[in-house]
């Protein structure tokens, strides 16, 4: 297993860590398989989308931000309670398929990051079998 660091910089982003996690599924040597990328954090998490177009990120950010405002009446003590229902639709994992020991991804696809409580340094772990 690799762990990789992501330092965000804003309350929200969505971070592209598509170079890291190929990166580490080269360092595991494996030619074909699955890799599971994981963040274990519950104010994070991962996602797949499209790297073409930063506006995509931004309107995904956005929306999230409409659907889920950072104040709401929530309960949650630590005031980041948005955090936590955010990083619970994006999910805590996902799974990429290696072949040739690199993640098989389409054309536009990249892995992202995506931080809902910060700034913070956080881990990803990525797992290759």
């Amino acid at each position: 297993m690799q762990t990789l660091t992501v330092s965000t910089r804003a309350r929200v982003a969505m971070i592209d860590i598509t170079s890291a996690v190929a990166e580490a599924i080269r360092q595991e040597k494996i030619a074909d398989g699955l890799a599971v990328v994981f963040v274990p954090h519950t104010t994070a998490g991962v996602t797949i989308n499209e790297n073409a177009d930063p506006t995509v990120v931004r309107d995904i950010l956005t929306e999230m931000n409409k659907m889920v405002p950072f104040e709401d009446g929530y309960h949650h003590s630590e005031g980041n309670s948005a955090a936590h229902i955010k990083s619970s639709v994006f999910g805590p994992s996902l799974t990429l398929i290696v072949s040739g020991g690199r993640p098989v991804l389409g054309t536009w696809q990249a892995v992202y990051f995506c931080e809902f409580d910060g700034p913070r340094h956080r881990k990803v772990h990525v797992a290759v079998r």
